[in-house]
């Protein structure tokens, strides 16, 4: 059995994002759309233990995916980020849909933890010798939850990367926020959307754990 997978693309002369509109974080680029559509497909299995953790059953079978929404990227997206509302970004979520959204998102940060844990803390360079290592990831994707946070209408502090307390209350408010049901429209008054948030929140999330992943091993 085949399942549709409907996809955003967020698109610039040098750089695509391909995302799969309802699956917060399954979120790949590429040169070219057809890049960042084959970059999507090819994290399927990898995206499969984000729904299992979240206790949301994944399409099984042949996947097919279907672009619903193209939006015109800009300087963000160039810069490796994907950083567009989409009109599928603004609708509405149920209390169903946000409590999916959340738990998604949860699931992003507990794939990243494991991965972290089961990672030595120097990791293979990039071919240009470039590339963070275990501990420095983690910090940064903790400043950027504290400014994803923001964004959503939090006001909070970084917390120290090593404060596991301080990072777990950032991100069960972050969560509280995203359980919310809304009209889709912008939270706290800013740009950001419940399901934006959700994607570029759990993709960050995701994009580093797979970049520590890939570079856990030997090159």
């Amino acid at each position: 059995m085949t399942t549709r997978i409907p996809v955003a693309i967020e698109e610039t002369p040098t750089k695509s994002f391909a995302t799969a509109i309802d699956w917060p974080g399954w979120s790949r680029s590429g040169k070219t759309v057809a890049g960042a559509l084959e970059a999507l497909a090819g994290y399927a299995d990898r995206y499969r233990i984000i729904a299992r953790l979240a206790g949301i059953e994944f399409p099984a079978g042949d996947l097919e995916l279907e672009v619903f929404e193209t939006a015109t990227g800009g300087a963000g997206t160039e810069f490796g980020v994907p950083s567009r509302v989409t009109d599928a970004d603004r609708r509405p979520t149920t209390t169903a849909d946000a409590e999916r959204l959340a738990a998604l998102v949860e699931a992003s940060w507990q794939r990243l933890a494991a991965i972290a844990a089961d990672s030595p803390e120097v990791l293979r360079k990039g071919p240009r010798g470039g590339g963070r290592d275990r501990t420095k990831m983690l910090g940064h994707v903790v400043e950027a939850d504290a400014a994803y946070a923001r964004e959503i209408g939090l006001k909070v502090k970084v917390p120290a990367p090593d404060d596991e307390r301080a990072v777990a209350d950032l991100r069960t408010a972050m969560l509280d926020v995203l359980r919310v049901p809304t009209d889709g429209s912008p939270l706290a008054d800013r740009k950001w959307t419940a399901r934006y948030a959700a994607h570029r929140i759990a993709w960050h999330a995701l994009d580093h754990a797979w970049e520590m992943e890939d570079r856990r091993e030997p090159g």
